[in-house]
């Protein structure tokens, strides 16, 4: 058992490291994914607005779908369900607009989500595993000190164990807090994301359905 206990150490404290790097590395990627997935301003999204725009006065569908194709805009989610949309434009409005909604949350939403689930499980895992150090250190401690008169431990070593057992618990909370913090933004900018794609969306309906009673 104790052999068990000594080696609990080093595998907590390297998982709690990886943990750590896994969470920053998750937030990291989730910003750069919806950089990609949205318009760098609102006056980008609205230049690309007015092209298309342009493209659907014209009746130019295919002109307005090469535009959302072509390289500054294939990655992001508004020139891609306009894609779908062009695809789909016979369809009555409402469920041109609920095909787009399904569309974007299973493409783009779903894969943000289950991305950034993994920051709420570090969160909850990194105190745990301080925990479990702590434990694990404090039985350590309390054994030598039942050996203590037999083996006359230092009670100042056994005050460096004590210590050293406290400090995983410390670590978790050190990785748990700033995850908090960041997973909390990166929610905040999911949620901008879905605001922005909707209204983008929503306009460029608006100028399909014009056209099309035109």
């Amino acid at each position: 058992m104790t052999f068990l206990l000594d080696w609990a150490g080093p595998v907590i404290y390297t998982s709690l490291a990886i943990a750590a790097l896994y969470g920053v590395f998750t937030v990291i990627l989730l910003l750069r994914k919806i950089k990609e997935k949205g318009f760098s301003s609102d006056t980008a999204a609205a230049e690309f607005l007015d092209q298309i725009h342009e493209h659907l006065a014209q009746r130019d569908f295919d002109g307005a779908a090469a535009l959302c194709d072509s390289p500054p805009y294939w990655a992001k989610a508004v020139p891609q369900l306009i894609i779908v949309a062009l695809a789909n434009k016979e369809r009555p409005l409402n469920k041109l607009r609920r095909m787009l909604a399904e569309k974007f949350e299973r493409d783009v939403l779903a894969d943000l989500e289950y991305r950034h689930s993994w920051i709420g499980t570090i969160v909850k895992t990194a105190p745990m595993l301080g925990l479990l150090g702590t434990v694990s250190g404090m039985i350590l401690a309390f054994a030598k000190i039942a050996t203590s008169q037999q083996t006359g431990t230092d009670p100042s070593a056994l005050a460096d164990d004590i210590s050293l057992a406290l400090l995983t618990t410390a670590m978790g909370l050190t990785v748990a807090i700033p995850l908090v913090l960041l997973g909390a933004m990166v929610q905040v900018r999911i949620g901008k994301l879905q605001d922005s794609v909707q209204q983008h969306v929503g306009e460029f309906l608006d100028d399909l359905e014009a056209t099309n009673t035109v």
